[in-house]
């Protein structure tokens, strides 16, 4: 089939900002689909049918497919590609058949206006998404332009920043960026106390931490002390060499078995890789501990599943990588996880006691894989002097299946 949909990215000057081939492409269309203040910028035509998106959205793409082979053109903002429509119809109509047509995002012109490269910038989109996912990104100096849901937006990003030790955040409020009507409010996250403003708005924020934060690292394991636990914890040392035998690839899944306070799970999604993870924990205080966890730790978006392996591992998305971390001897846990993994998928287990242990010893011999016995000393006081105290020795067994 031919070329028949054409995005068209519109920012907040209108008709006037398109350039020439978006100008036809709007003029030429026999169907003009786009949101109430998309429509309201273009001139109505006697021969073209407006269509305004339905609600909910997800019915958007049922009717707008009715309409394939005629020449239809979509209204979206700015680049349709960044957070947009276009990545959604991208993955539903062939690229021989559609066009896009992208204007200057809203977060582009922010960061013009603030003078930031945008490749020293993280995007967050906070509309239809949790605003904890900027807890991920919060570090000394970081930039982040965060897209606001609506205009409480603002004075609820402020006050997560204060609450996670960064008060002195700069923030820069961006309203109907790029038209006519565009304003722009200032201020310190401690000190926000500006009223709601325009729904259409953008965040910019400077993040300053306060003098008592510990930042974050994403290239190593956290401390404990980052995570809520009971004490079922994979401690530091092992969650880091966990980690490094579960490998995770750009959007790979993980399923966490057995997930304890959810730090394996936590750690694989906060790599920055679009990874996903599902932990899977039957203790109802434990989940809570997990939910706490990944909306302080900015992965929010974790699926977390309540039941016992193996039967709350029916009907899960089969995994790229398997952490078993609870539940290893219970029966048919293991066999479940094996047979759900992806081949070429890592399945990673710790035993902690004599009888794990041995029965990973069993497990290699079905499967196959490595052992691995790791120990882990501190320094302590002794008296007037330090000593060590050995931790439990925990054996990891790491099999990739073929």
């Amino acid at each position: 089939m031919s070329l028949w949909l054409t995005i068209v990215g519109i920012g907040e000057d209108g008709l006037t900002g398109l350039g020439e081939a978006a100008r036809q492409a709007v003029s030429e269309a026999r169907i003009l689909f786009g949101g109430e203040r998309h429509l309201a910028m273009i001139p109505s035509q006697a021969q073209q049918q407006r269509l305004h998106w339905p609600s909910p959205f997800s019915a958007a793409y049922e009717l707008l497919l009715a309409h394939r082979g005629s020449p239809v053109c979509v209204l979206a903002s700015g680049d349709p590609m960044l957070f947009g429509i276009g990545g959604s119809l991208a993955s539903r109509v062939p690229a021989d058949e559609m066009r896009i047509m992208p204007a200057p995002s809203s977060m582009s012109l922010a960061a013009a206006r603030m003078g930031w490269p945008l490749q020293d910038v993280q995007l967050i989109p906070a509309h239809g998404r949790p605003l904890e996912r900027v807890n991920l990104h919060l570090a000394p100096a970081a930039r982040l332009l965060v897209l606001s849901a609506d205009g409480e937006s603002p004075a609820q990003l402020a006050a997560l920043l204060t609450s996670r030790g960064y008060g002195g955040s700069r923030l820069m409020v961006f309203e109907r960026v790029g038209g006519p009507a565009e304003r722009r409010i200032e201020g310190t996250a401690l000190a926000w106390q500006q009223p709601p403003c325009e729904a259409l708005n953008l965040i910019a924020v400077e993040c300053v931490a306060d003098a008592q934060t510990k930042p974050l690292s994403r290239r190593g394991a956290l401390p404990d002390d980052a995570f809520e636990h009971d004490g079922q914890l994979t401690k530091r040392d092992v969650r880091a060499a966990t980690l490094a035998r579960l490998a995770p690839l750009p959007g790979e899944l993980l399923w966490d078995v057995g997930a304890g306070c959810g730090s394996i799970g936590i750690e694989w999604m906060r790599a920055d890789l679009g990874c996903r993870a599902i932990a899977v924990e039957p203790n109802a205080a434990r989940r809570s501990l997990i939910e706490r966890n990944c909306r302080n730790l900015g992965v929010p978006d974790l699926t977390l599943v309540a039941g016992r392996a193996p039967e709350g591992l029916e009907g899960l998305e089969p995994p790229d990588a398997v952490f078993i971390g609870g539940g290893l001897t219970a029966e048919g846990v293991a066999e479940h996880c094996w047979q759900a993994l992806k081949p070429g998928g890592r399945l990673v287990a710790n035993a902690v006691t004599i009888q794990s242990e041995a029965f990973l010893v069993t497990l290699r011999e079905r499967i196959g894989g490595e052992l691995t016995r790791i120990s882990v000393a501190h320094a302590s006081p002794l008296g007037r002097f330090d000593g060590w105290r050995t931790a439990m020795p925990v054996t990891v067994l790491t099999a990739e299946k073929a």
